[in-house]
């Protein structure tokens, strides 16, 4: 006899868990990151419980894995959800793994309360979310949305020195199905918030009405190496002396504009990176944000005006590349009324939100109607291996995509 479906707190938990012991950090958090060996160990497990479960399994030529929960009615396009698997360096339990394993938590308590849905369920394990081994970010979910080729995939050089394609092949995950060859009916991705809104307000649901612009500046600031003894400090062309007044001044831009810019420097190489040498170049990424496309461009062109200004005084060469910009994200609008209906329905506190981190959401949207659904973490705090969430917030965000994707998919 049918029965209304519920999720199960402690198997959802569980699972979250048991996913945490691969790739585990000794401070608590994780290290999966894309395609390496512990990623792999997470796709297969990720793929056994799928299997356990019913569901049937593709993979697509850039390793995106689907995981379908039949429906009744064949010629529905399915309803999706999912998130990645990857992780940074020092990430957390929960960061992307929680949408994928929300999504399967919402399959087995369908199969518990023995509901078919009319559209097929597919949750989704996105490739290269995060990009701490290889580039391009999103990698996966990039692919799908026609902005990137599988050719450029497969010849991205990891950090490890391998070739992505060959990894893809020894994996396994090396698929036949051309990425967004699957039309969706929806997307929905369930995510930890990243922020500090959610428990700040007291509200359990985060409905992400769409997600902010976001642009990466490459610059690369050129000097002269010289001996660190031999050269006198008047004169000298160095490098990482003149990057750092850059990096500095950027930095004060923000409190200029407004609350929502979000600016930070978060990878600096030098050369030749000899203690007794005058470094010669130095090439940092500034990673831009805000919900604003004329507001980010502006900041773009304000960073890049200064940053020369600079390199003049003190006679370096400088040279930018925008290697991500990516215009700010709304969401399906009837999607999101459909999570808030849910929340609404399920009695949880919940406010609208606009994501200031980039997810795969992103760019499906481009793509199918797409939305997300977040709920509180620790005091903000993600990418990092204090991140936490408690069982009770992860639960009730995985009973809200039940909810929404059975009503699109009923």
């Amino acid at each position: 006899m049918k029965r209304r479906a519920e999720v199960s707190r402690e198997r959802l938990w569980q699972s979250l868990m048991d996913m945490a012991k691969i790739g585990a950090l000794p401070n608590g958090g994780c290290c999966r990151t894309a395609l390496s060996t512990d990623d792999i160990e997470g796709r297969n497990l990720f793929v056994h419980w799928c299997k356990e479960a019913g569901c049937e399994i593709s993979v697509d030529q850039v390793g995106n894995i689907y995981a379908r929960r039949r429906g009744t009615d064949c010629s529905r396009r399915p309803v999706a959800t999912g998130s990645h698997l990857d992780t940074q360096p020092h990430g957390g339990k929960f960061d992307g793994v929680y949408g994928v394993l929300a999504g399967l938590e919402v399959v087995r308590a369908l199969n518990d309360a023995g509901i078919e849905t009319a559209a097929p369920i597919d949750v989704v394990v996105w490739t290269n979310e995060e990009a701490a081994r290889f580039s391009p970010p999103l990698a996966g979910s990039s692919t799908f949305a026609g902005i990137c080729t599988v050719e450029t995939i497969y010849e991205a050089i990891t950090a490890d020195g391998s070739v992505v394609r060959n990894d893809l092949a020894e994996s396994g995950y090396l698929g036949s199905e051309k990425p967004g060859a699957r039309e969706l009916d929806c997307f929905i991705e369930a995510h930890i918030e990243q922020g500090p809104l959610l428990e700040t307000t007291g509200n359990t649901i985060g409905v992400v009405t769409g997600v902010q612009g976001i642009s990466w500046l490459t610059v690369c600031v050129t000097g002269v190496d010289a001996h660190a003894g031999g050269t006198p400090m008047q004169g000298r062309k160095d490098a990482l002396a003149g990057a750092t007044r850059m990096i500095s001044t950027i930095y004060d831009l923000p409190a200029a504009a407004d609350e929502k810019v979000r600016l930070t420097v978060g990878r600096l190489d030098v050369e030749p990176n000899s203690g007794a040498t005058i470094p010669g170049r130095v090439v940092f990424n500034c990673d831009v944000r805000h919900p604003d496309n004329n507001t980010l461009e502006r900041l773009i062109a304000d960073i890049e005006m200064q940053i020369s200004s600079i390199a003049t005084r003190y006679g370096l060469g400088v040279a930018f590349d925008r290697p991500i910009r990516i215009a700010p994200t709304q969401f399906a609008p009837d999607l999101v009324d459909t999570i808030r209906d849910a929340a609404s329905a399920l009695r949880l506190g919940h406010m609208d939100l606009t994501s200031s981190a980039g997810h795969d959401a992103m760019n499906i949207a481009r793509v199918a109607p797409t939305a997300m659904i977040f709920v509180p973490c620790k005091d903000g705090v993600s990418h990092n291996e204090a991140e936490s969430a408690t069982p009770e917030d992860l639960a009730a965000g995985a009973q809200t995509l039940l909810q929404a994707l059975l009503a699109r998919a009923s």
